[in-house]
């Protein structure tokens, strides 16, 4: 296995790029709430015995290509070869609002979306599983998914015991600076407030990719963050917008501002600088003392799925380690098995390898005691927030 670093744009950074409308959409799916689906209406029956195929929806480049031809995907390849299960693979989710609205009118009517399994970031699987929108997993189909699941991501607060999602990758929300531009280190979210930054600090302006950070650096613990600690980390930004101090906020421009110098230090995910990393040694990454957000973006089975058994099939396909270690060489994003981290460790080759001791890929003990995974926006809480949130940012 060799390790191949994807020279396209970060997926995480591409979602921002496609999806900018997004934010309009969120206010008017939450504003008329739709009918909570019931267990027993959730499911259909399954036709996965004799209908040897699961349809699965992703984003864009966040599976691996083969090098000559980007048109295989040799981690479904080896699926489909030991399962004899065709996969019809889709690269069409660019934002989380957008795909919501594009399935949620046949999840509504308790109808098929003509999909076996979903991917989307875990404040929108949040969502899908308060409507009841996704199907809970057998287990029992799934041993390498209950043997090798990061424990941290075990049981995250709307999804108890992670019984209707499973990650397909995670990363980390911290802070990016340039060393060298900068002249100085960065430890905490409080450094990006010193003199020496004003003007020169961008942050995230989604709401749910943002606020956890801010929250933590106010010594919040974001797995029980109340409604009077989001709006006492509104009045800061606010005064720090007022001051001139946050430059402005963005989406995948971060990473353009901090290429070029126009920025010093911005909140940023780690899956984009790993990538920064390989042309620009200078650019750090830095999970704040006070903590840093977890996130992951979730596999899911929507109701009324034809093919269930081989979509749970598929998910605990890449829960083999060997499987992980292959998808986490080409994506660099949090590993969500970190038995894979051996696989790489022992590849012999000398990129690869060295991808087992990045903390950005295989978070160490030191930095895994300072990441959280924040308790998702409630959809009473998400319009009032989104509203203050949304002024702040511009939006």
């Amino acid at each position: 296995m060799t390790a191949t670093r994807n020279p396209q744009l970060p997926r995480r950074s591409l979602l921002r790029a496609l999806g900018a409308g997004g934010a309009g959409l969120a206010l008017a799916g939450c504003g008329v709430p739709p009918a909570r689906v019931a267990p027993a209406d959730r499911g259909r029956p399954d036709l996965s015995r004799s209908e040897r195929r699961v349809d699965f929806a992703n984003w864009p480049l966040y599976i691996d290509t083969d090098d000559e031809d980007t048109s295989r995907r040799p981690t479904l390849d080896a699926f489909s070869r030991r399962t004899g299960i065709a996969v019809e693979y889709r690269e069409e989710i660019n934002d989380n609002d957008e795909f919501f609205g594009k399935i949620s009118p046949s999840l509504i009517n308790r109808q098929e979306t003509g999909r076996d399994l979903i991917v989307v970031s875990d404040w929108m699987a949040a969502r899908f599983v308060r409507l009841g929108w996704v199907q809970e997993m057998d287990r029992a189909r799934q041993p390498h998914v209950a043997r090798n699941l990061d424990p941290q991501l075990g049981s995250p607060a709307f999804d108890e015991g992670r019984r209707h999602t499973v990650p397909w990758q995670s990363g980390i929300t911290g802070i990016a600076y340039d060393r060298r531009r900068l002249g100085r280190e960065i430890r905490s979210t409080a450094d990006l407030w010193k003199d020496d930054l004003r003007g020169r600090v961008t942050l995230l302006s989604g709401l749910d990719e943002a606020f956890a950070l801010l929250m933590q650096g106010d010594g919040v613990d974001v797995t029980r963050w109340r409604e009077d600690d989001f709006h006492r980390m509104c009045d800061r930004v606010e005064r720090l917008v007022r001051d001139r101090h946050i430059r402005r906020f963005t989406g995948n421009d971060y990473i353009k501002d901090l290429d070029s110098g126009d920025v010093a230090a911005c909140q940023a995910y780690s899956g984009d600088v790993i990538q920064l990393q390989a042309d620009n040694p200078h650019i750090e990454f830095v999970v704040p003392e006070e903590g840093g957000e977890l996130w992951s973006e979730s596999l899911m089975v929507p109701n009324q799925a034809r093919h269930k058994a081989n979509a749970e099939a598929l998910i605990d396909h890449y829960y083999r380690p060997e499987v992980a270690a292959e998808l986490a060489a080409w994506v660099n994003y949090v590993c969500p098995v970190p038995a894979a981290r051996d696989i790489l460790a022992s590849s012999g080759d000398e990129e690869t390898a060295a991808l087992a001791e990045d903390p950005l890929i295989f978070p160490d003990d030191a930095m895994r005691s300072r990441l959280a995974v924040a308790r998702d926006i409630t959809a009473d809480e998400r319009v009032p927030f989104a509203r203050r949130w949304n002024a702040l940012a511009g939006l």
